[in-house]
């Protein structure tokens, strides 16, 4: 199945992690690619050549979505390079985790920043693309942490809860446009950063999973397939917690 077959995608944070899931997903399925990285090139160069080897077209953008001036200039090469804007995927995201008597001021502004206003700066650059079309579709990467909150990460469930509110907000906004705005909220999921963890902090939480076990990026990749494609041509404003049960 081609479910994205023509239509073009804009992936936040690709070069690793779930980024790069979505990404390898979403060129199987016959989407176009355009992905942003920080500063991995040549994790960047690699993943190009990897879509662009599944017959598809990609292109990799050092761009930070924290920067307004940015996010809109990276909108306009895009759509300079792939003719269209179908499927915005806010991915970009750092921690900076302390207890909050420890955390100082800058932790705090610096993941808002990288967070949830790069939601805001991506939202309104491709908004105006979106509104012509008459048609898109905005996933925004939330976590589950955005739902429950987390000792240690007030700054991160902060700017993932806000994400939440920014999502359905744009989803009533331009709805009439058929512009749909969802959330994926991630759950524990195995990537590169969680590979370095105790083996035995990974069994204490793997266990408390209904499902018992970790998830893959690919298991995020495919919840954003659905809100991408046209099987969720109805499902706006809406979270999906991709978590195993963890917060059933």
């Amino acid at each position: 199945m081609n479910l994205l077959q023509g239509k073009t995608a804009i992936i936040t944070g690709a070069s690793r992690g779930i980024g790069k899931g979505i990404a390898q997903v979403f060129a199987k399925q016959g989407a176009n690619v355009a992905f942003t990285y920080s500063s991995s090139v040549e994790a960047a160069n690699e993943l190009e050549k990897e879509l662009t080897d599944l017959g598809v077209k990609a292109k990799g953008y050092q761009s930070n979505a924290a920067d307004f001036a940015q996010a809109q200039d990276l909108v306009a090469s895009v759509l300079e390079t792939f003719g269209s804007i179908d499927v915005l995927i806010n991915n970009a995201g750092i921690t900076k985790d302390n207890l909050l008597m420890r955390m100082g001021e800058e932790d705090f502004d610096k993941v808002i920043e990288v967070n949830l206003k790069s939601v805001f700066n991506m939202t309104k650059a491709v908004q105006r693309t979106m509104l012509k079309q008459r048609k898109g579709s905005i996933i925004n990467m939330s976590s589950v942490v955005g739902v429950k909150g987390n000792a240690g990460q007030a700054n991160y469930a902060a700017s993932k809860a806000g994400i939440i509110g920014f999502t359905k907000s744009v989803a009533l906004e331009l709805g009439s446009r058929n512009i749909r705005s969802n959330v994926v909220a991630p759950g524990f999921i195995e990537t590169e950063m969680t590979a370095k963890l105790d083996e035995k902090v990974v069994e204490g939480w793997t266990s408390a999973i209904p499902l018992k076990r970790g998830g893959t990026t690919e298991d995020i990749a495919n919840a954003c397939l659905f809100l991408a494609s046209d099987m969720s041509s109805y499902v706006t404003g809406q979270v999906l917690q991709v978590d195993g049960g963890m917060l059933t």
